[in-house]
């Protein structure tokens, strides 16, 4: 399998389709996001990977401070910027209450039951899905984002709940004013 990583090894999303650069997204003012399971720019433990690669998918604890008072609600997003795909791959999504500035390792399950955490569907299923790189493609950036919006999420046109909606349609009808991410890297060799 480290062949295949290998002849993909140039091939990666880029930077600027993640969630972080859409216009509706990029808003001026940006705010702290940290973990207590990792350091911004550092290696993700193997805890926080897919479990088919001997991780637990167990989403790593995140916090965020500076969230502007008037925030309608916060998006979640977590993404794979170096996936050999069109795009990047989003790991999870979830919607979340304003008043929430803290999740702990493993809040975003496909089950999860912490009020005022909307788990939503990521790329592949619900919930979060650990890093699992193709081995030999080399170090994977994983961005972990967080998006202050002016207001609650609404999928236009009939598309639906945010619940059932892809990741796409909830990227798209999402508006923010504020946001604040901190990046893990993960690879298997």
């Amino acid at each position: 399998m480290a062949i295949i990583g290998r002849l993909l090894r140039n091939r990666r999303a880029a930077p600027e389709d993640l969630a972080w650069c859409r216009p509706n997204l990029a808003a001026g003012d940006v705010f702290e996001v940290t973990s207590t399971d990792f350091e911004h720019e550092a290696a993700l433990d193997v805890r926080h990977a897919m479990k088919r690669v001997g991780g637990q998918d167990l989403s790593p604890a995140l916090a965020w401070s500076g969230v502007p008072a008037d925030t309608a609600q916060l998006l979640l997003v977590v993404e794979d910027q170096d996936a050999p795909f069109g795009g990047p791959f989003v790991h999870a999504l979830a919607l979340l209450d304003p008043k929430i500035n803290e999740l702990p390792s493993g809040a975003l399950a496909s089950g999860s039951t912490i009020d005022g955490v909307e788990v939503l569907r990521s790329s592949w299923g619900r919930g979060y899905l650990g890093p699992g790189p193709v081995p030999g493609h080399g170090p994977h950036r994983y961005v972990f984002q967080v998006f202050a919006l002016t207001e609650p999420v609404t999928i236009p046109g009939g598309g639906g709940a945010p619940e059932s909606a892809k990741p796409r349609a909830v990227l798209a009808a999402a508006r923010a004013h504020a946001r604040g991410r901190i990046d893990g890297f993960y690879e298997r060799p």
